[in-house]
This record gives structure tokens, sequence and C-alpha cells, in this order.
């Protein structure tokens, strides 16, 4: 019998939430940010290390809006040396500085959006059919058709002889891209989407003026850091059910609008951190799951066998749906028959 009942320190954070307003003006994608709407929107908290713990070198900070069309971001970070080299579409664009967004509408872990730009406005898009962990299909052919973007430079581009401030993205991706992944179909007005940031940046060296990214006495690339919106626990973007949580209020930017992550989500996070355990040990022949009291209630979820594969599950004591994930990572609601 393998007990499932210790607890790991990359455990489940409570993940940030941000509500994104509806515009009030006409957005023009120049990477400023000047339009009224913009200078209404509220700023995102600072992002931290991706684990959670450290606080970054440089500051970065977002915001959202969302109108009939497109779903709107902003994103100020701090940079002494504003560098970047890759100029075709769809190429590696981590391997510069760069700004990354990841998207999941329906909160399930599967069929979920990244996103990554530079300074040179140089952008990847991808669609994963599932995290890396349950072995995906990437699709790297993917574009949000009709999306715009742009990129604003406090200082100058590539120039090692001075100090830059930073730099800026501004963002609209079309909602009939976005929304081939809803469960839906439609605006997910009033509603939350899963969603997380990702600021990639490296240590640096320069040769005749040329920057690139730093390499150790042994000959390889210093690791990287990443700084995000909503702490993943772990070094890895691609586990989403530690995203953030955007609520899309019906509300025009400037007025006040709350949003309340719901109970069945607690108890979510509970599921995967137990399916993070579990995966990679479901041949052992019994596994008991250790309860839990979360929100004052008892949550008791089931390991349970079968011909298809297996799955971890328990009945929400908040709405009575049954809550599940799969063998494959997929999370699940649906009412009890």
């Amino acid at each position: 019998m393998l007990f499932i009942g210790f607890s790991f320190a990359r455990g489940q954070q409570v993940p940030r939430s941000y509500v994104a307003h509806r515009t009030i003006d006409v957005i023009e994608v120049d990477g400023k940010a000047n339009e009224k709407s913009w200078k209404n929107a509220e700023w995102s908290e600072g992002f931290i290390d991706i684990e959670g713990v450290e606080k970054p070198t440089y500051k970065t900070q977002m915001k959202m809006l969302w109108d009939e069309t497109y779903l709107y971001f902003y994103a100020e970070m701090e940079e002494p040396h504003v560098w970047a080299t890759l100029k075709q579409r769809d190429t590696v664009i981590f391997y510069n500085n760069d700004f990354e967004i990841f998207i999941d509408p329906d909160g399930d872990t599967h069929d979920y959006m990244e996103f990554e730009m530079n300074a040179l406005n140089t952008v990847w898009e991808l669609f994963l059919t599932k995290p890396y962990r349950n072995h995906p299909k990437v699709i790297d052919g993917w574009d949000i058709n009709g999306l715009k973007t742009g990129v604003d430079i406090s200082g100058t581009l590539n120039d090692s002889k001075n100090t830059d401030k930073g730099w800026s993205v501004e963002i609209a991706m079309p909602w009939e891209a976005l929304k081939e992944a809803n469960t839906h179909g439609k605006l997910p007005v009033n509603e939350f989407w899963r969603i997380n940031f990702s600021r990639v940046n490296w240590d640096f060296d320069m040769e005749d003026g040329r920057y690139s990214r730093k390499k150790g006495k042994n000959g390889k690339f210093l690791p990287e850091y990443n700084w995000v919106w909503s702490p993943q626990g772990v070094i890895n973007m691609h586990e989403p059910e530690h995203w953030g949580y955007v609520y899309f209020s019906d509300k025009p930017v400037g007025t006040d609008a709350s949003f309340t992550i719901p109970e069945d989500e607690h108890v979510k996070w509970f599921l995967y951190e137990k399916y993070r355990e579990i995966n990679g040990q479901e041949d052992k022949i019994d596994i008991k799951l250790e309860p839990k009291e979360i929100l004052g209630k008892t949550i008791a979820p089931q390991f349970e066998m079968h011909s298809l594969g297996w799955n971890i599950s328990v009945e929400s004591p908040f709405t009575g749906n049954v809550l599940s994930i799969r063998e494959d990572g997929k999370f699940e609601s649906k009412p009890v028959k």
C-alpha cells in the first residue's frame, strides 16, 4: 500500500487574482498605454520569482482590459539593458529576454495557449493539448489570427553605451482565436479564466557592442531567471493548476468590481497536489488518500483504478458536484447523477 498523506514544499500556494474590466475608449496597440482605459486600469502585484520565494532583480507589473473584439494586455518591465536578437516569428523567443502569457480558458489544464514576445516585437504562439508531464501534442504552427502587438522602449534597444529604464509591451488577442479552447465558445463575461504571465531574463555578455546570453566557465549558458505574476512553487510554468485567476467584469474600467475564488477551486488545488504525488506511482496495488480540511469541510478524495486507467475524485461539499482528475491530468466537474 502506498499511503499519500505527506506534504511537499512545492504544494499549492493560493494563486493571485485580477479583475479585468471593459474598455471605455479605443485602444491603439503601440506599447505605450496612453488611453484613458489603461490609466484607469489597476496594476497587478509585482512579479515574483517562479517558486514564490525570491524578489526579482527588476520590477514587472501588468494590466488587462477587454472589449467585444479583443482581450488586451499591457506590461512594464524595468531593465537597464534592453536587448533582443531574434527577428523570425515562431523561433524560441525565450532565448532572448521575453514576456510570456499562458491561457487556459476552462481551467482543466488541457488545451491551453502560450505566447511569447521580445523587445524586437517578435512573437511565438503555441497551443498545447496537455502539460508536458502528460506527453502533449505541441502545436507550433498554431497562430493567433488577428493578433496585434506593440513594444515601447524607455531607452535604446541593443545599445551598450547607455543605461535604459526598461521596456513595455501591449498586446491585443482576438476573442475569436481565444474562444477555441473555451467550453462554451462565448466571451467569458462575469466568468474567470486561468492565466499566468512570465518574464524570462538572462545574464548577458557583450562583445563588440553586441549582447548575448552569458556563459559560465564550462561554456554552457547560465540559467535564466523566471519572474512570474502568480507563483508556481516549482520551476515549471507548465503546471496550469498554479496559474492565476482573471475575472472578466462586465463593468467599465474605473468602476469597482470584486472577485472571490470559488470554494471548489480550493478543493481542486488539493486534488492536483495529490495527483502530482501519485502520478508515476499508479502501478501500486492500493493507494489511500488522507483527508484534509478545506474551508471548514472535510475533503476525502478517492483513488480508483479502472479499465481506462485511473482517477482521483471527491464529491464537493460546496456544490455537490463530483470533482475528478483523470490519469492524463484533465480536470472535470460534473453534477451527481
